[in-house]
């Protein structure tokens, strides 16, 4: 442990310069104690390491110093596709090994090549997770993704819409799309998806997974997500709809945009246009339509605008009830 923050120390400084101890005790997470007891083991041991004290001190190298001693661990190797996606390594429980393994390649690059890569990742950064969403807890992802690269055999408790059920499965990979974390994974020969976060025990066994043969992961996945979104949206509706929502619909139902969007016609009203809309049931639809408030009408077919106007009608009823009462009362002034 120490001899691997020895040698991640020495390449801090290489990229960075100068950095206080400080810094350095914050990042590594020691004290800064120990920090200058390992700058004292890096110096007896032949590396050119100055600790200057004072307002504008720090801890740095000799001017033009390098070291090569840039190996990778077998972890790190494993860890090296990850190294630039903090958040899914974190994900993973392998933020660590990751971290360390981008260390050790950009001081391992040319001094300008170093400084380029540095900066760009100083400067561009990638959130996948939409707007007013979280990150979700996932207890299980390590665990989960251990026994992926392992190809060992598990067993789920998975919260499904039927209710709790159990699977032994063999996992096949880890997707995540939207910031959400789901596993590829065989029962019985045939492959399934299931969500991260629905998984509310994990055991791995001690029996190997089988994997099919020429499975390709990303391949599946395209085509699993693509029958997914077709075969949830196979319905139609000729809507009228604003360019106001237009606007909205782009924000609020991506896939759904396109298709309003590749069919609109003018209508008779300025700024509106007649336009076809996948939808999926009628009652599920109902509200999601009304997310565009008045921006659109439905024309067809009937058992969408029966929903829409019942949907409607029901929000209309519970904005006119009486406010519930919330238990508390008004105190009576004291009669003089």
């Amino acid at each position: 442990m120490r001899a691997s923050r020895l040698l991640s120390i020495l390449m801090v400084l290489q990229m960075r310069g100068r950095v206080s101890a400080g810094a350095l005790a914050r990042e590594f997470e020691v004290s800064e104690r120990t920090i200058y007891r390992d700058v004292d083991a890096l110096s007896a041991s032949g590396v050119p390491i100055y600790a200057d004290t004072g307002r504008n001190g720090g801890i740095s190298l000799h001017e033009g110093y390098r070291t090569r001693l840039t190996g990778l661990t077998p972890a790190e190797a494993a860890a090296l596709p990850l190294a630039g996606l903090s958040h899914v390594a974190r994900d993973l429980g392998v933020s660590t090994d990751a971290a360390a393994a981008q260390l050790k390649i950009l001081a391992s690059l040319p001094v300008d090549s170093g400084a380029t890569a540095q900066r760009i990742g100083a400067l561009f950064h990638v959130d996948p997770v939409p707007w007013y969403h979280r990150s979700e807890e996932l207890p299980s992802l390590p665990a989960l993704a251990s026994a992926v690269w392992r190809a060992m055999r598990i067993e789920i408790a998975y919260e499904s819409w039927k209710g709790e059920v159990r699977r032994r499965l063999d996992p096949l990979g880890l997707v995540q799309k939207g910031g959400l974390w789901y596993v590829v994974a065989s029962e019985r020969g045939q492959v399934r998806i299931y969500r991260v976060s629905n998984i509310r025990h994990l055991k791995v066994l001690d029996q190997p997974a089988t994997r099919p043969k020429r499975f390709d992961l990303a391949g599946h996945w395209k085509m699993w997500t693509d029958a997914f979104e077709e075969r949830l949206m196979r319905e139609r509706a000729h809507v009228l709809i604003s360019e106001e929502g237009l606007r909205i619909l782009r924000a609020v139902m991506p896939a759904a945009a396109e298709v309003a969007e590749a069919s609109c016609t003018p209508s008779t009203t300025p700024g509106w246009f007649t336009a076809t809309l996948p939808f999926e049931t009628p009652d599920y639809s109902a509200r999601q339509i009304l997310r565009l408030g008045t921006e659109i009408q439905v024309l067809s077919p009937d058992a969408l605008r029966k929903a829409v106007l019942k949907e409607a009608k029901a929000v209309v009823a519970q904005a006119s009830r009486p406010r519930a009462n919330d238990g508390t009362r008004r105190k009576r002034r004291p009669v003089s």
